[in-house]
């Protein structure tokens, strides 16, 4: 409408000549056609129309049919520097655009690439142990079946039916390692902070009161940062069921854009660890963990409190720039 109203009154006072100004020295184009200007290159979808409606803009707003070096210079300011302005801003969001999406694409590809060659390497693992140890295995076990058999006397048949039954119940095992590793994982066992009520429940159900406390929203935390904290919450519970019996332990999850923080706090113990249980492990959980998350350029501090209790705190980044980022 501005742009209809400036072309007409344009044109009526010159060269049509059916108006006259007040002052021949003004500029007749009021100063919001600078806004009008660059509103058909913005908004037009046909580029070719956009450009020859802003010229004729441009044409009748300079009047070069009556020149005036003041008229000309104002009139070209009027109308190029809001087009430009919109041209500049235009370009720069499809230039953010395109560079996002073809990021995007990249991490698409890296993922996918991760995941053929983790795919590949299961199944590299699953032929080694199958075309060694499988085969080791068999050997020994039909030695000590033959050992068995022609054995003169009934001592050395026992002692030779041990291992062979060990033997194969080691190739039952194996059977079964092979068979996991080269089936591909299912998407919703993949650990991820989805699982922590899951973890939750389970130490619940074994007589452990445990409380989760989720504060952010957990699609902050991206695939790799959502396995390590899983992974420090299920070394922490399983700590706790050995070494803190009748403790009670409230697990508490905060997510922001710029991290993830899982603390872990059980009470002191009410009864004394099971001598069995606590000596089952390796006792380098807690070590591993740290290692774990300094790759991933995290903390981790475990420690005694003074309430005797024992609290496990694993600070994060949300987001870890892996070929898993885009999920």
């Amino acid at each position: 409408m501005l742009g209809a109203f400036t072309l007409a009154v344009s044109t009526l006072i010159s060269p049509a000549g059916v108006l006259t100004p007040a002052h021949q020295g003004n500029v007749w184009a009021p100063l919001s056609t600078m806004v009008a200007a660059y509103g058909p290159l913005f908004y037009q979808q046909n580029r070719r129309t956009a450009y020859v409606a802003l010229a004729a803009f441009t044409l009748v707003v300079m009047r070069p049919w009556d020149p005036s070096a003041t008229n000309m210079t104002i009139g070209l300011l009027r109308t190029a520097v809001g087009p430009l302005l919109g041209l500049y801003f235009d370009a720069r969001r499809r230039l953010v655009r395109a560079l996002v999406e073809r990021a995007e694409r990249a991490e698409r590809e890296r993922h996918l690439l991760a995941e053929q060659a983790r795919a590949e390497e299961r199944a590299r693992l699953a032929g080694e142990m199958h075309d060694v140890v499988t085969h080791r295995v068999s050997l020994m076990v039909l030695q000590a079946g033959a050992l068995g058999v022609t054995a003169p006397d009934r001592a050395t048949r026992q002692a030779a039916e041990e291992p062979r039954t060990a033997g194969c119940q080691a190739l039952e095992e194996l059977r079964d390692l092979v068979g996991i590793l080269r089936t591909a994982p299912e998407g919703d066992r993949t650990p991820s902070v989805a699982g922590f009520a899951d973890l939750v429940a389970e130490s619940v159900a074994v007589g452990i009161p445990t409380e989760l406390i989720e504060e952010g929203d957990p699609a902050l935390a991206s695939p790799v940062v959502g396995r390590t904290a899983y992974r420090v919450l299920r070394e922490a519970l399983t700590n706790v069921r050995k070494h803190a019996p009748g403790a009670r332990v409230r697990v508490r999850v905060a997510y922001d854009n710029a991290q993830v923080r899982l603390t872990v706090h059980n009470t002191s113990p009410t009864g004394s660890p099971r001598s069995a249980l606590a000596s089952t492990g390796s006792g380098l959980g807690i070590a591993q963990l740290r290692q774990r998350i300094e790759l991933v350029h995290g903390t981790l501090r475990a420690g005694p409190c003074s309430d005797g209790g024992f609290s496990v705190e694993a600070t994060l980044p949300a987001f870890v720039p892996t070929a898993e980022s885009a999920g």
